[in-house]
């Protein structure tokens, strides 16, 4: 073979192989899929980095379920007939003495149990009374609820048995705390267990991060309380990064600012905060924590988490930022 022969040979094979590369790498690479869904009264924006196009679709459409069925089980106002859930549990008349109901529902009813002796009384998923009487005055904006009004909302306990049973003794059941962290968790694990583990999930103020989809890490915005610009940014993966505050959803009354977050043992809106945001690695955990931690005063707060393996940031009243020593290694 002549030598131009060679080197034209060689400039094709060197141009093939380039044109494979590319080819493969192109097909290859992550591309984004996401979809808004609108459960449990809030915008979730899922976004799943795939290389497999079909199977990135089928994970949204099951998303999209999972969503819905918590959203169903948890709902306080509405029955639907294909299920038993929290406004059946709350509002049921039937004769027998114990109600089975959906497993999903009685491990998120457990779970809130658990977390009720775990804090002492502090997070109760059984004060939909309370927040109910908050809520008539909240959407008018007109007046507090006096202390008889609250003082009367006496519920029943909730009493959980074997075989996802429950005490058929009309409690007062609102998982509001749990519910959209609960369900996100069970959507991560979902993501998952079927090889999608590059994703990033926001259902308002709760964000849980897979890993990044080109090996980086997310870059995550916590919202200034004040103005709802960004104050700081961290940089995450295979974490949920929950933020509780009273800043979105409030009322102000004779020049009083009263929040959503009610505290079970007051019963009046909690104000040791502005916000606070739990970085840890389950959003089911992540949701009870800022709760919990919204409702304690910061110096309580540090003393409850510092055996855990979460970091907190709080956002004091006085505008100051307090952090626990772990969040420096997301910035």
């Amino acid at each position: 073979m002549s030598k131009i022969k060679m080197i034209v040979t060689c400039s094709i094979i060197v141009l093939i192989v380039g044109l494979v590369f590319f080819y493969t790498f192109f097909n290859k690479r992550m591309q984004l899929y996401k979809k808004n869904f609108f459960y449990m009264d809030t915008i979730i924006e899922v976004k799943i980095y795939s290389n497999n196009k079909s199977k990135a679709l089928n994970a949204l459409e099951k998303i999209d379920e999972i969503y819905n069925d918590y959203h169903k089980l948890s709902d306080r106002y509405n029955e639907y007939e294909d299920m038993i859930n929290v406004y059946t549990i709350n509002n049921n008349n039937w004769d027998q003495q114990f109600l089975t109901i959906d497993q999903r529902l009685y491990e998120m009813l457990e779970y809130g149990v658990s977390w009720y002796q775990k804090t002492n009384g502090l997070l109760d998923i059984n004060m939909g009374c309370i927040i109910e009487t908050w809520k008539n005055y909240f959407n008018d904006a007109n007046g507090i609820p006096t202390n008889e009004q609250l003082n009367s909302c006496n519920s029943n306990p909730i009493v959980l048995k074997e075989n996802n049973t429950i005490l058929n003794n009309n409690p007062n059941i609102d998982l509001g705390a749990i519910a959209k962290g609960y369900a996100t968790q069970v959507v991560s694990e979902y993501l998952e267990s079927i090889g999608l583990d590059n994703y990033l999930i926001n259902a308002g103020g709760n964000i849980i991060a897979g890993n990044h989809y080109n090996g980086s890490k997310y870059r995550i915005g916590i919202e200034n309380p004040n103005d709802k610009s960004i104050y700081k940014i961290i940089n995450v993966t295979n974490k949920a990064v929950i933020t509780s505050g009273g800043y979105e959803r409030f009322y102000e009354y004779d020049g009083h600012r009263y929040s959503h977050i009610i505290n079970p043992k007051t019963k009046y809106p909690a104000e040791y905060m502005k916000s606070v945001t739990v970085v840890c690695d389950n959003s089911a955990l992540g949701d009870i924590l800022s709760t919990t931690l919204f409702l304690m005063s910061i110096d309580e707060g540090k003393e409850f988490v510092k055996n855990m393996n979460v970091d907190v940031i709080w956002y004091s009243n006085d505008d100051s930022i307090i952090t626990t020593e772990g969040v420096a290694l997301y910035e």
